[in-house]
């Protein structure tokens, strides 16, 4: 029996023996770099077709790893594989399939420092960053074993006089996983979990930047026992092989998260039917946001500013919970503005190798490039408030950077950055501020810093959003308590760490039997 759900605690690096572990966990990893990790495909390595060479962003010269690439043959056969163990794993039950998740998190546990050391590496994760993605990456695990094992059970209905009436949930067939870069271990883990717990199995297509903790989950799931063949591990470039796999006639669903462009594109292709193809596709979508904290006169202040600050540079701006926007009433606008400014100056930037650094770099190069033109172009157009600040010479660097009075219907004021960039906008009052909040095509997630209950309430009605949050950032949702996803251009909504989340992968059927 499972017991009850229990969120898997942060890693406290105040402590010097925890500190002292974490480094040499951090020597070990290095020690690891250039390896060539292969292809999976039925549970056994494959050589692939070429290599993705994966680098270190803070020090491109630096290869952590090489990972060898899927063709569309190799997609091939891993659907096929796939298929050839659907009926087994599909048919193998909720607890034994719970069983395999929940054994995957102990081994993550015992590798925690060791897999936070490859996010602070290949990603560019700060520490407590890094650490916090493996200890989400467990939760879905530990989360959605819990709720396989509960939707396994089935519906109740209603009994017709005559008839035994069942309803119950079975899985879709084989899917597509496309994850991100920027939480390369837990949404991978959460996308993947939840697809195979609910009886999937799936072809697994890892972000090219962070494909090596990529194939560093597949070790953890060869370990706990999952059978060969259920994920299908396909690294490879999107336009080849994940054009193969959305638009494969024998591809039940595509579950992706990513920017808006790919995502829209996945869908415009999953909706085409193929000559053979039995079904409509489902595809589960999560891609980007413009997310907004609203602060009025009553808020604490020093709250608000701490929460902006945050919420805006954590892992550089590169989340798509990111607060991109701060509108602030004009009462209290110059107050939190000199504060916002005040606290990014302090960030520590540089290699996230070193305890205390705040500021990493971005992924790569053309992520740099595209922040860089977003700060270029709004440089003659708004008020700098901090920026252009010494950053390493070596790697993606991009100063956090702050620009105020910022218009609205500006390229700014719209479009998602993904990186260190904040735009403080003013507002003449909450009336006007929630009209801004609401005045872009997403809606992932946001903040309301607010002492006025009136106002709180009708944030919880108005501020169009997937996630709000109340004097609080807006990021850092937590599995189990903020199911996770946003609305418009945000996505489908898929509410990840929710009870509703792996009936994305099933489907209801009813069976009715006169006596």
């Amino acid at each position: 029996m499972l017991g009850p759900f229990v969120n898997e605690p942060l890693t406290d690096f105040s402590h010097p023996e925890v500190r002292d572990a974490m480094e040499r966990a951090l020597d070990a990893v290095a020690r690891d770099f250039g390896r060539t990790y292969p292809l999976l495909l039925d549970g056994k390595d494959a050589s692939g077709e070429g290599e993705i060479v994966s680098t270190d962003p803070s020090d491109a010269t630096t290869v952590v790893g090489r990972v060898k690439k899927a063709s569309v043959r190799d997609v091939e056969r891993a659907i096929q594989g796939a298929w050839n163990v659907f009926p087994a794993w599909g048919g193998a039950g909720a607890a034994f399939r719970a069983r395999i998740l929940v054994k995957a998190a102990q081994i993550m546990r015992r590798r925690r420092l060791e897999l936070a050391a490859w996010e602070v590496y290949e990603a560019g994760k700060a520490w407590s960053e890094a650490d916090g993605d493996v200890a989400e990456a467990i939760d879905f695990l530990e989360y959605y074993a819990r709720q396989a094992v509960r939707l396994h059970a089935g519906v109740e209905v209603t009994q017709l006089p005559g008839e035994e009436d069942e309803a119950f949930y079975i899985p879709l067939g084989v899917g597509a996983i496309i994850p991100p870069w920027n939480f390369p271990l837990a949404i991978l883990t959460g996308m993947t979990a939840g697809a195979i717990v609910a009886g999937n199995p799936v072809l697994l297509k890892p972000a090219s930047p962070t494909v090596v903790i990529g194939a560093k989950f597949m070790e953890v799931m060869t370990e706990a026992g999952l059978p060969p063949g259920v994920v299908q591990f396909v690294p490879g470039d999107g336009g080849e092989i994940g054009d193969a796999m959305v638009t494969h006639p024998r591809i039940r669903f595509v579950s992706f998260t990513g920017s808006r462009e790919v995502g829209l594109r996945i869908n415009a292709r999953a909706a085409e039917h193929q000559k053979g193809q039995l079904w409509i596709k489902r595809v589960v979508a999560e891609m980007g946001g413009k997310d907004a904290i609203l602060v009025d006169e009553t808020a604490d202040l020093t709250a608000a500013i701490e929460g902006i600050t945050v919420s805006a540079f954590g892992y550089q701006g590169q989340k798509c919970s990111a607060c991109s926007r701060a509108i602030v009433v004009d009462a209290v606008y110059d107050e939190v503005a000199r504060g916002v400014a005040e606290r990014t100056r302090a960030l520590r930037i540089g290699h996230p190798k070193e305890f205390g650094v705040n500021l990493g770099p971005v992924i790569n190069r053309a992520g740099k490039d595209k922040i860089s033109a977003f700060i270029e172009e709004a440089r003659g157009r708004f008020p700098l408030l901090a920026g252009d600040f010494p950053v390493p010479e070596q790697g993606h660097f991009v100063s956090p950077t702050v620009f105020g009075d910022v218009d609205p219907a500006s390229r700014l004021g719209q479009e998602e950055v993904f990186g260190p960039v904040l735009a403080l906008m003013r507002a003449r009052d909450f009336e006007q501020g929630l009209g801004i909040v609401n005045g872009t095509e997403y809606a992932l997630t946001g903040s309301v810093y607010s002492r006025d209950r009136s106002r709180i309430e009708r944030a919880r009605r108005e501020f169009n959003a997937g996630n709000l949050y109340i004097n609080r950032r807006c990021t850092g949702a937590v599995v189990g308590a903020h199911p996770f996803g946003g609305f418009n251009m945000s996505g489908t909504d898929s509410k990840t760490g929710s009870p509703d989340y792996l009936l994305l992968f099933m489907q209801m059927k009813a069976v009715a039997e006169a006596y």
